[in-house]
């Protein structure tokens, strides 16, 4: 199964490389580089990272796995982000300046270890410079071949109607799974409309819908679970019990729980990829082998009848996690 961004057809399951620098919890570089194996042997060929993830680390691991063996890099649609400057307080901004485009873009491709990326988005929006001013800049990164498509990360409908205006959108990113069903209040029918690709963050709900995490005092200090609102307090222990009929489903159906939660996504709109993110070579597994289950209207329905729109406890970001996302 394949599915399509701009020109390009990738995996019907990409790769999200956030958690490479513990974003969940602790790893290692060799879990890391049997992960990456372990993508390209599944055939998951759409792999997902940014500059800031790790302040460079996950472009670097990419960037070394791919040195290992130069014929992987034609194997893979390879994307990556700019928008966000760290500042010395730990604080973010986000600048959208060419200025800050071309810099960025530079120190990812050193880190990465190529001459181009496949996919090259707005992190966040610069609320400082019009869109059309940024999208205007990257195509001209385009028409020089240094990118090969442009993509917006958490933003409106109308922010992405704008942006095509100046130049195809490639790809929009935003969170998207059984309990963030927000996109579908506008944003994946505008990008259905434009033949734009929403790439869906999260699939697995942080991990939720797997099934095996089953307490939250253990996250690691830099765990983004930590202050997140679905995770904390009386809002983990009501989404951990109804996450139980969800379990049973998948345990009848026979197949693992992350499986089923991505199979969903893929069964809902045929423009949507999604790029679960992962540590390990098997959760991977776990996730690609969505592409192989085929849910029909049915089993779709039973799966909405036990996790209904909604039922998510908690908002998906706390007041400073929401900083820079576009709602509407």
């Amino acid at each position: 199964m394949r599915r399509r961004f701009g020109a390009r057809t990738v995996s019907a399951v990409g790769f999200g490389c956030m958690s490479f620098g513990g974003f969940y919890g602790a790893t290692t570089e060799e879990k890391t580089m049997r992960a990456l194996g372990s993508a390209l042997e599944l055939g998951v060929d759409f792999w997902d990272t940014a500059n800031v993830y790790a302040e460079g680390l996950s472009e670097t691991l990419i960037g070394k796995f791919l040195s290992q063996d130069r014929s992987r890099r034609g194997k893979i649609t390879l994307a990556t982000k700019f928008g966000i400057r760290w500042l010395p307080d730990r604080k973010r901004e986000f600048d959208n300046s060419a200025a800050h485009i071309r810099e960025s873009l530079e120190g990812s491709l050193k880190r990465l270890g190529v001459e181009h990326v496949d996919l090259y988005y707005v992190h966040r929006i610069d609320k400082r410079i019009p869109i059309e001013d940024t999208v205007g800049e990257l195509a001209r990164l385009v028409e020089k071949g240094v990118i090969g498509a442009i993509g917006l990360s958490e933003v409106a409908p109308d922010t992405l109607r704008r942006a095509r205006a100046v130049h195809p959108i490639a790809a929009v990113q935003s969170e998207y799974s059984l309990w963030t069903r927000n996109p579908e209040l506008g944003l994946i029918q505008a990008c259905a409309e434009g033949g734009t690709a929403l790439v869906a963050f999260s699939l697995v709900g942080r991990g939720y819908f797997s099934g095996l995490l089953l307490g939250v005092e253990t996250f690691d200090a830099r765990d983004f679970r930590g202050a997140n609102p679905r995770f904390t307090g009386l809002n983990w222990r009501r989404n951990r019990d109804r996450l139980e009929p969800f379990l049973a489903l998948a345990k009848g159906s026979g197949v693992k729980p992350a499986t089923l939660a991505v199979a969903w996504t893929l069964a809902k709109w045929p423009h949507v990829v999604p790029i679960p993110g992962t540590r390990t070579a098997e959760h991977l597994a776990d996730c690609a082998a969505a592409a192989d289950l085929d849910l029909d209207a049915d089993r779709l329905a039973e799966i909405e009848r036990v996790l209904p729109v909604g039922f998510a406890a908690g908002e998906r970001y706390s007041d400073a996690q929401w900083v820079g996302i576009e709602k509407y």
